[in-house]
């Protein structure tokens, strides 16, 4: 009973085995942390539409939140770009220009999203993880990337922006380059190389930060705020204050496609990060406590008047470089970051927003990933227009319609390939006495008065149609057929669609004087054609010794 009560309360196991020797790497780790997330989560609520402490709320929070239930021991959990700019386009719409009621929804959503993670670990719903297949991922993450890239733009012209997608966004921008501000231009060129030459030189190191000090540094020396270049202004000081949120704000409509689009996301990548941790550490993921985990941490943030935070790659990767051994190491980065919240946010007031837009850039223009688009070009080309699916859709709809609509064309693709499979013809291997495919293997012996087939996949409703046309058009385009085969050794799984194609191609081909036989068939598919009344076409026998069995029969007929 005490073990099934730690697997759900994971500090129990890890605490319990905690060494000494791992708490100066935990601190490090800690306070490393929350170097780099002191200027990406000012960037990231900028980018959000909130004020620039509500991006530290969501580390400081949600640290300790995913510390007390999250199952990974290195992953980082704060605000990301991607939910960020989700929470900006529907958000907007939804408190129709009113301030508070915008930072209200956007700790609703918080809490929303906690109590979906709650239902889903509850109906282990961890096939979420599966619902976006990796190619879909990609476009999805391009069409991100390239979307908050569009709005960071005006920020580093120094012009105003405006547009509600990608493409409205360039429209307008291109419009206002006449009215550049050159000194904006010129700090936020300076921050990106900067930025980028510290993320080749120095990785692991908490780069922005320094990026930031200096920036401040200089917009405070040489007066940058009178001549016109935006700062953050006063970011007010102390800790939040704890209140539940109230969903009397919204409707369940309005609020639910948000929720449910932040969560997929949110878990998708978060899992996905989590678990090449656990991998390289050695030690397993339970991504069903992910949820609790995430849960966890999106209750915290919403208490605190946050908003949705996600485990990501690049936090993550910081805290495991810097030496994180255990989820300590997230609560002494909220301790770092209360610290800072409490006496140091006075420093922060000429920072220029320049300086935040460059960090933004330089944190997701990886996302846009050229060269793995490029290889499923030229691997696999479905995937490659999944993947553009994806990435349109995120530029024409937005960053929540992207991830739903990226929900859906994964299904599809699945679909789509799931009702297509490979029919397999085959003929004997020369000298040998192996079968194999003819198409993939074009020095086979065919087989004399034989059409034999392998269906590589399970027998579905959704392809039982196209496995059957395939097989007659094979045997309509080969004369003087006796017999035809079908091998299911590929075949692990049938659906009564899959029995009624076998029974009715069976009848087909017995009008046509030709004898039909199953060979192959194994567990729930043989135990499902004999209680349809098929045993005397099965045979379960090793399927190359049946072939040779059939053949001889038929010649020797």
């Amino acid at each position: 009973m005490a073990a099934r009560w730690t697997r759900f309360f994971p500090p129990a196991e890890w605490l319990v085995g905690y060494r000494a020797s791992w708490l100066p790497s935990d601190v490090i780790g800690g306070v490393t942390l929350a170097a780099y997330a002191i200027p990406v989560s000012l960037a990231y609520a900028a980018l959000a539409g909130l004020p620039p402490q509500v991006g530290v709320y969501g580390y400081m929070l949600g640290g300790v939140g995913y510390a007390l239930l999250g199952s990974s021991r290195q992953l980082a959990v704060g605000p990301t770009s991607a939910i960020s700019l989700m929470i900006a386009g529907a958000v907007g719409t939804l408190a129709a220009g009113d301030a508070v009621r915008y930072a209200q929804i956007a700790s609703i959503s918080a809490l929303a999203v906690a109590a979906l993670c709650l239902i889903a670990w509850i109906f282990r719903l961890s096939m979420l993880v599966r619902l976006i297949s990796d190619s879909i991922l990609v476009g999805f993450k391009a069409g991100a990337g390239l979307t908050i890239i569009m709005t960071q733009l005006p920020s580093l012209f120094g012009v105003g922006g405006g547009g509600r997608h990608f493409f409205d966004r360039l429209v307008t921008l291109v419009g206002q380059l006449g009215a550049i501000h050159w000194g904006v231009l010129a700090l936020g060129l300076i921050a990106i190389l900067l930025l980028l030459l510290g993320e080749r030189m120095l990785p692991g190191r908490p780069v922005g930060l320094a990026v930031v000090i200096l920036s401040i540094a200089i917009a405070t020396v040489l007066g940058l705020p009178a001549l016109g270049i935006p700062v953050t202004g006063e970011i007010p000081k102390g800790l939040p204050s704890f209140a539940m949120p109230t969903f009397g704000l919204l409707e369940f409509d309005e609020l639910f496609p948000l929720a449910a689009g932040i969560l997929l996301l949110a878990y998708v990548e978060g899992v996905s990060a989590a678990r090449s941790f656990a991998a390289k550490h050695g030690y397993s993921l339970d991504v069903r406590q992910e949820f609790l985990g995430l849960g966890a941490a999106n209750l915290a943030v919403s208490l605190g008047h946050g908003y949705p935070v996600a485990g990501g790659l690049s936090q993550s990767a910081v805290n495991d470089q810097a030496g994180a051994k255990t989820p300590l190491a997230l609560v002494i980065c909220s301790a770092t970051l209360a610290v800072c919240l409490l006496f140091l946010t006075g420093l922060l007031t000429n920072l220029p927003k320049a300086v935040l837009a460059a960090i933004v850039f330089t944190a997701v223009y990886k996302l846009v990933d050229v060269a793995a688009l490029l290889r499923m070009w030229r691997i696999s080309r479905i995937d490659f227009y999944a993947a553009a699916i994806a990435l349109i859709s995120v530029l024409l709809l937005g960053i929540l319609q992207g991830i739903l609509l990226a929900a859906i064309a994964s299904i599809f693709l699945l679909l789509v390939r799931a009702s297509q499979p490979n029919v397999a013809f085959l003929g004997r291997l020369p000298g040998t006495g192996r079968y194999a495919d003819s198409a993939r293997n074009p020095d086979v012996e065919p087989l004399a008065s034989v059409v034999a087939f392998r269906p590589e996949a399970s027998l579905l409703y959704i392809n039982a149609e196209t496995v059957r046309d395939t097989v007659l058009a094979k045997v309509d385009a080969t004369p003087r057929i006796k017999l035809v085969v079908c091998g299911l050794s590929s075949s692990p799984f049938i659906d009564l669609a899959g029995v009624r194609m076998l029974s009715d191609l069976h009848g087909e081909l017995a009008s046509r004087g030709i004898a039909f036989q199953i060979v192959g068939a194994r567990g729930q598919v043989r135990e499902v054609l004999q209680a349809d009344g098929m045993a005397e076409k099965t045979d379960s026998a090793n399927w190359t010794r049946r072939m040779d069995s059939l053949l001889g029969d038929l010649r020797n007929g």
